[in-house]
């Protein structure tokens, strides 16, 4: 099946690596123009490695390659200022907007007592409150459309505890409420809201000393990516230590299809079972 999305047009946060690169090239692939968006630039208290103004032209060449047409901005989802405006570009540009996905987020480790004050607030301040940003900057073109769909990029972190991440955690928590509280007040309007929740994702996010570490506390070096996966797979059903990009694009885009337009208020799990462990 193509064409999925032809004609459509989809806000990507995000979108110079990972997840949401993978939506963008995704969704050109079946027709979509994108509005690409990234801060392509560090964010205080992560340590994981940063996406570059190089990351979001790369994905810029793929969605051209995969016959698309996209504009690309680089501004932080805290500065709703900014994002209003690039949307409202966007929305002239490809006259519309019909498709949201806030993917857009960051991630750092510490226990739930142990948390500096700027790493929690950084992270509800990205995870959480970029989200509410990017769906407030969004939602009036939905609405003057008549129709639409959101996709909140959640985590599995989004439906159960895990170890040493409990900023990120109540993040994630207050996406699948955001998302559910949003598709009551937006279906006047015809607009679908919906969450993806994530196991691990094969992406520069997690494929970094930080959080190779955070799996491996018994070796007193970086793990190799090989022992990163031996005790990622633990936390799956299925017998993979995560999953790729392209399996939380290829989610997305039925989420954002018409094939889904009787689908609103649901988290779907991409997870290879890992909320069943």
């Amino acid at each position: 099946m193509t064409g999925r999305l032809k004609g459509k047009t989809a806000v990507i946060t995000g979108a110079a690596r990972g997840i949401g690169r993978a939506q963008a090239v995704r969704f050109a692939e079946e027709g979509a123009d994108i509005i690409a968006i990234d801060v392509c630039g560090p964010i205080e208290s992560v340590q994981v490695p940063s996406s570059t103004p190089e990351d979001l032209a790369e994905t810029a060449r793929l969605v051209e390659q995969a016959g698309g047409r996209i504009v690309t901005e680089i501004v932080d989802v805290r500065n709703p200022d900014e994002l209003h405006d690039v949307v409202d570009r966007g929305d002239t540009e490809f006259d519309g907007i019909d498709i949201v996905c806030a993917t857009a987020g960051i991630t750092s480790r510490g226990a739930a007592i142990e948390l500096s004050e700027a790493a929690w607030r950084t992270m509800l301040d990205v995870n959480l409150t970029g989200v509410w940003n990017t769906c407030t900057a969004t939602a009036p073109h939905l609405i003057k459309r008549g129709a639409g769909s959101m996709v909140l990029t959640s985590s599995i972190a989004g439906l159960r505890g895990l170890v040493g991440v409990a900023h990120y955690t109540a993040a994630k928590h207050g996406v699948v409420g955001l998302m559910r509280n949003l598709a009551h007040d937006l279906v006047p309007h015809g607009v679908r809201v919906n969450c993806v929740h994530p196991t691990n994702v094969d992406t520069p996010l997690i494929q970094n000393d930080v959080v190779r570490s955070g799996f491996r506390p018994d070796l007193d070096r970086p793990p190799t990516r090989d022992e990163f996966a031996a005790a990622a797979t633990k936390m799956n059903l299925l017998t993979v230590p995560w999953v790729q990009p392209v399996d939380i694009a290829n989610a997305s885009l039925f989420l954002a299809s018409d094939e889904a337009r009787y689908i609103t208020a649901v988290s779907l799990p991409v997870d290879a079972g890992s909320t069943q462990r």
